[in-house]
């Protein structure tokens, strides 16, 4: 992990001026558009568009603390937008557009925007479903306006009055509320400073190690300007963006060879299809230099064969975090591949990297309640099993609006705020962080708790396994273990269930239910929702037999 020249400083709005400075007719965005043909913007006429977008959203009331959602997918839009919101001091609320519309709609009456900007298809779905009822006031659309209110963004451009906007976001001030994935409950919205924004991009352009003009590709909306912020050209292939997570991997390969893709950031269950898809017609993605993984822990498996179909010298990293803070740490494949990988295979845990500069992580014992202030003693032994907690330069402070969400996430630590990650973990002899699972899907029996990472794994390597998710049945300390499998399609079902049960003998797995395809969040299409999972396999479980009724 090497720092760059054009590594951001704090203000990347000042980082993108200085790139248009430099580099004026670098392009910077490149929008494939079907048929080979693609759309491009260079650094000058994506700042220039950005001035005139915070003239015009400034003129139309947008300014410090306004709540702004903004739906418009990775392309020439959305950088212009997000850089003149982020001088506009706007505070920019984030949600995912393949969200099931009533979370969505959860959502956005919990974060209450005031201004809607949106291309036409979301503000179909904002008036047809009633998004932000009683809070949106201006609702601005980014291309034809159809049937709602409003004006377009190309409207307010061309009448707004010659003004100077602030250069330089205050970052103290609020700058974004994000909701989290929602994989293990209700989506919460989490509170970002401007200054804990730009420590994500900090963090992230440490792992970032590319030469600027290369092209990179994000199937994540949110991080699609992490490599343009370090001068790098954003790829938007031609797939769609509501559900970019699941985008078919045929395409995506496709675009990564025809544009010469240098640099990729997607979650584990992308880049597994993207691999997979590769591996079954020979193909290598010869540009790709380095690729980042992130939204859930990258297995062995999908790292071996990701591998498969990049050049030898490429880099391929696992990076772990949480949407409170975004990166925690980060571990190569070549680490992940020696030791780590065969302790995970043992029902070790899956080794997710050492922390990054400037994040602290601690273990603390597992205590479902809050905890107020820190103390030392809440520390594991060296190499204990806990709950994993982060202090760093990323790690938001609250959850507006819901102190007992607060109260039960955040600890004060003098002036700082220790975030409790909700994951179980450890940490080794070399200082390297290890995942065990979510606190709140161990599975808590009567011979003691089992962690998920502690047995999925191990299942994981039968052959036909494609994967497997570990969940109780019963209250807890009274659970029975059950292993659900995703098959490989063929696989001898007997055969698999013989070959885990003897594996997990030991830990007590005695049944294994096969399921078609797990429930995944909406956001990666990574994190097994094992609540819901857990309620099928109850439904299937055999009932006790008189004897091993408690």
């Amino acid at each position: 992990m090497l720092s760059s020249p054009d590594r951001p400083t704090t203000d990347f709005v000042a980082v993108f001026t200085e790139h248009a400075r430099r580099h004026p007719d670098a392009p910077v965005v490149r929008q494939a558009l079907g048929r080979g043909r693609y759309a491009v913007v260079t650094f000058r006429r994506l700042v220039d568009r950005a001035d005139a977008c915070a003239r015009a959203l400034s003129a139309a009331g947008v300014g410090p603390g306004t709540r702004v959602c903004l739906l418009v997918p990775p392309g020439p839009q959305l950088g212009p937008l997000l850089l003149a919101l982020a001088r506009l001091g706007a505070v920019l609320v984030v949600v995912d557009p393949g969200m099931p519309p009533r979370q969505l709609t959860a959502c956005l009456a919990e974060a209450a925007p005031e201004v809607f900007i949106g291309i036409p298809l979301a503000h179909a779905a904002r008036t047809l479903l009633r998004w932000g009822r009683g809070s949106v006031r201006l609702p601005i659309t980014v291309g034809r306006r159809w049937f709602w209110g409003g004006p377009t963004l190309d409207r307010l451009v061309a009448g707004a009055p010659p003004a100077a906007v602030p250069q330089t976001p205050d970052l103290d001030a609020v700058g974004a509320v994000a909701f989290t994935s929602g994989s293990t409950g209700p989506a919460k919205p989490v509170e970002f400073l401007g200054r804990h924004l730009a420590a994500q991009v900090e963090l992230i352009a440490g792992v970032i190690d590319l030469p600027p003009g290369g092209r990179w590709l994000s199937t994540f909306p949110p991080f699609a300007l992490a490599g343009p912020l370090l001068g790098l050209e954003l790829v938007v292939p031609d797939v769609d963006p509501v559900r970019s997570a699941t985008a078919p991997p045929g395409p995506l390969a496709a675009e990564i060879q025809r544009s010469g893709v240098a640099g990729m950031f997607a979650a584990p269950a992308t880049l597994d299809r993207l691999a997979r898809h590769c591996v079954d017609r020979g193909l290598v993605l010869g540009t790709l230099r380095l690729v980042l993984s992130a939204g859930a822990s990258l297995t062995p498996r999908a790292a071996r064969r990701l591998r498969r179909c990049l050049p030898p010298d490429a880099l391929l990293y696992s990076v772990y975090g949480a949407t409170e803070c975004l990166p925690v740490s980060a571990i190569e494949s070549r680490e992940l591949l020696d030791g780590p990988a065969r302790a995970a295979e043992r029902g070790e845990g899956t080794c997710v990297g050492r922390p990054l500069p400037g994040n602290t992580v601690r273990v603390i014992r597992v205590d479902d309640g809050p905890i107020e202030a820190w103390s030392d003693d809440l520390a594991v032994p060296p190499g204990g099993i806990g709950e994993i907690t982060v202090t760093g330069p990323s790690t938001s402070e609250r959850y507006p609006g819901r102190e007992r969400h607060t109260a039960l996430a955040k600890i004060r630590d003098g002036d700082r705020v220790v975030h409790r990650t909700g994951d179980l973990g450890r940490v080794d002899e070399d200082g390297r962080l290890w995942f065990l699972g979510r606190k709140s899907q161990r599975v808590r029996t009567p011979r003691g708790d089992l962690c998920t990472e502690q047995v999925e794994p191990v299942a994981d390597t039968v052959p036909g396994v494609r994967r497997s998710a570990l969940v109780g049945v019963g209250e807890p300390g009274r659970q029975v273990p059950v292993l659900c499998v995703e098959a490989e399609r063929g696989a001898d079902r007997r055969r698999i269930t013989a070959d885990v049960l003897a594996l997990l003998a030991t830990a007590g797995v005695a049944h294994v239910l096969f399921h078609r395809r797990f429930p995944v969040d909406a956001r990666h299409r990574s994190k097994i929702v094992r609540e819901r999972l857990a309620r099928w396999a109850a439904r299937r479980l055999p009932a006790p037999t008189p004897r091993e009724t408690p």
